[in-house]
């Protein structure tokens, strides 16, 4: 796998491409423009890349989709301050002081000129090459695979140190450790009729929060579905046309088939997957906080509640058992009658209810009582 460094700026940007074993592959200087870098990157093999923030930044990284961003997670744990234009000026001595030093680093000319030169290049590290437009390219460690181990920690904190003679080396590298303390993998323990779904949630999250969301997702414990009556207890239709119910509850399925299947193509089949890929699309978009409260109610509650039901019907046998209140209405399984629209009511009110009240856990849970 190749690494990429890019320093990033408003009109040329340096661009810097190591093959695994540290060698220099490419080293060229393109306009910052979409086309260039398509052109450069376009057709490599997937690679990590790791960039200097600017106003560029965020294109750039969209540009490399097919990426990694190496020592991003890093990054976000540094917590490095974030300066707007006035605050250079107001506190250009701050701004000048250099922040923090990861396993691949471009420092330009302003920074190299900064804190010298000649101490820069003498920066005890694995690669120091002063690149041809006066920047400075500084590898702390021979791989980026292991940039979290305690012996790449150590060479990240002389680096660091020697760059910044002020600070103190075991303060640094006791700050590092505790970042790596951070990254350090922990093994997914999920309630297992949630455990699809939440594998997907904890991809979401930020690397830096990875794996304090896996340690914290293993101890949460979903609330278990009490969105049922016993069959022997079940309400009676209180409809003159069931038919024409069960029609209408199909129709409003179908609105959020309408509704969603661009970004979840899998609705289309109504199945126990698809109901996972609804969970976490609408988690993932936070559907119930970017939509209005009355929109939500009135159109989503119902359309989402009768897709619940069909997806019962057609995969667990059930039957609807249609009401005149819609969160009434139910789908008997075997020696249970759910209760989707009254799921899809407690299901919408917050982004964390979306988890709370999955319908994929709902599912699981029909399915081991319908006999």
């Amino acid at each position: 796998m190749e690494f990429i460094g890019i320093d990033v700026h408003k009109r040329e940007s340096q661009v810097c491409i190591l093959a695994a074993e540290g060698e220099v592959v490419v080293e060229q200087r393109i306009r910052t423009e979409r086309g260039r870098f398509a052109e450069l990157l376009g057709n490599r093999p997937k690679a990590r890349i790791l960039m200097e923030a600017s106003t560029e930044s965020e294109w750039v990284t969209l540009q490399a989709t097919a990426r990694k961003g190496l020592g991003c997670s890093d990054k976000k744990l540094a917590d490095l301050p974030r300066f707007s234009r006035e605050d250079m000026v107001r506190e250009g001595e701050k701004y000048d002081r250099l922040h923090e030093v990861f396993w691949l680093n471009i420092f330009n000319r302003k920074w190299v000129e900064t804190v010298g030169r000649e101490r820069m290049l003498s920066t005890p590290a694995h690669r120091v090459v002063e690149l041809p437009n006066g920047s400075i390219l500084l590898v702390t460690w021979p791989s980026a695979a292991d940039f979290a181990s305690e012996g790449a920690r150590q060479a990240q904190a002389r680096a660091f140190v020697h760059l910044r003679p002020d600070l103190d080396f075991e303060t640094v590298l006791r700050t590092l450790r505790e970042r790596s303390a951070t990254l350090a993998p922990v093994e997914p323990h999920f309630h297992p009729d949630v455990a699809p779904l939440l594998a997907r949630v904890v991809d979401d999250v930020a690397i830096s929060e990875r794996q304090r969301k896996v340690a914290e997702l293993n101890a949460w414990q979903p609330p278990e579905p009490d969105e049922w009556l016993p069959a022997d207890a079940a309400l009676p239709s209180d409809v003159t046309d069931p038919q024409a119910a069960c029609e209408h509850y199909s129709l409003l399925a179908e609105h959020f088939v309408a509704l969603l299947h661009i970004r979840v193509p899998s609705v289309f089949k109504e199945t126990p997957e698809s109901l996972t890929d609804v969970d976490y699309q609408l988690w993932h978009e936070e559907f119930p906080r970017v939509f209005e409260r009355r929109d939500i109610d009135e159109h989503a509650v119902p359309a989402v509640g009768a897709y619940l039901g069909q997806v019962l019907v057609r995969n667990l046998g059930g039957q609807w058992i249609p009401r005149k209140k819609l969160e009434e209405a139910q789908v008997r399984v075997g020696d249970r009658c759910w209760l989707p629209f009254l799921r899809a009511h407690r299901y919408m009110r917050s982004c964390q209810s979306l988890l709370d009240c999955s319908f994929t856990q709902l599912c699981r849970e029909a399915e081991r009582h319908r006999g």
